[in-house]
């Protein structure tokens, strides 16, 4: 019987630790469970607002999530605190959704795509975004690692541009200087780094910035590979996030709307 009792003891601890431990985790990572609150004057007309765009993607569905919704909202609404802080620009303190079905997107000059390596886009879906860009509209892409997940994106754009080049963007390009001079640039890691101890995903080793120009030379699709800018918006008010990634991931984000804003 005093065996039988100490086994049972035992393991009643051994939950318990097993839950103390999820909980303890949880609290750490999980404060998805817990979005940015809407900011009181999310009503108040602006110069500029976060636009992310809603896309069809192999994961989950289209409207109750999916790739397209990845950091959705508090990355977006802690970002655009960071734009308030550092830019003139009159920034709107809530994103907007913007679904790319709609010709909603033309009325934003700058939109946010995460977790591209999943898109499904239609020919139709293409032709309207590619309608967009060439109209002057800019796109930043982002949190997407290694080669099959630039497969998928590739299939993607190149259905938005069968005839323009992808390039690696210079220190030159005046998308690296409008705001913040970012010839240093980290690759910026999730907070899957907490868990892997690596600064990338998959085989996605080095981080990539790449572009597509317009015919006049201007950027119109930045592309952030094997980097997860999204995350460090998110994470930034978390202690133990790298601020010098937190700080970067910021400068980029306001350098891009800078100049999709001014060219």
């Amino acid at each position: 019987m005093r065996r039988n009792a100490s086994i049972l003891l035992l393991l009643t601890l051994a939950g318990a630790t097993v839950l103390v431990g999820q909980r303890g985790r949880r609290s750490f990572f999980d404060e998805e469970d817990t979005p940015a609150p809407m900011p009181s004057d999310a009503g108040v007309k602006s110069e500029y607002t976060f636009a992310r765009l809603r896309y069809p993607s192999s994961r989950s569905g289209y409207w109750r999530g999916g790739s397209w919704a990845t950091d959705y909202p508090k990355a977006d609404r802690q970002f655009v605190q960071g734009v308030r802080r550092l830019t003139r620009l009159h920034t709107k303190s809530v994103e907007q959704v913007v679904d790319i079905d709609t010709d909603m997107m033309f009325d934003y000059p700058w939109m946010y795509a995460t977790e591209v390596g999943h898109w499904e886009l239609s020919d139709k879906q293409a032709a309207k975004l590619r309608d967009y860009l060439l109209r002057g509209g800019f796109i930043m892409t982002d949190d997407f690692h290694g080669t099959y997940e630039w497969d998928v994106f590739l299939q993607g754009i190149q259905k938005v541009f069968q005839d323009r080049p992808i390039v690696d963007l210079e220190d030159r390009e005046a998308i690296f200087n409008v705001i913040y001079r970012l010839t240093d640039r980290p690759q910026v890691a999730g907070i899957q780094m907490f868990y892997s101890g690596r600064s990338y995903e998959r085989d996605g080793v080095e981080a990539r910035w790449r572009g597509i120009f317009d015919d006049k030379g201007r950027v119109m699709v930045a592309i952030c590979h094997n980097m997860d800018l999204g995350d460090a918006w998110e994470w930034a008010d978390l202690p133990q996030y790298p601020e010098n990634l937190a700080s970067a991931a910021y400068r980029v984000g306001v350098n891009y709307i800078v100049y999709a804003m001014s060219h």
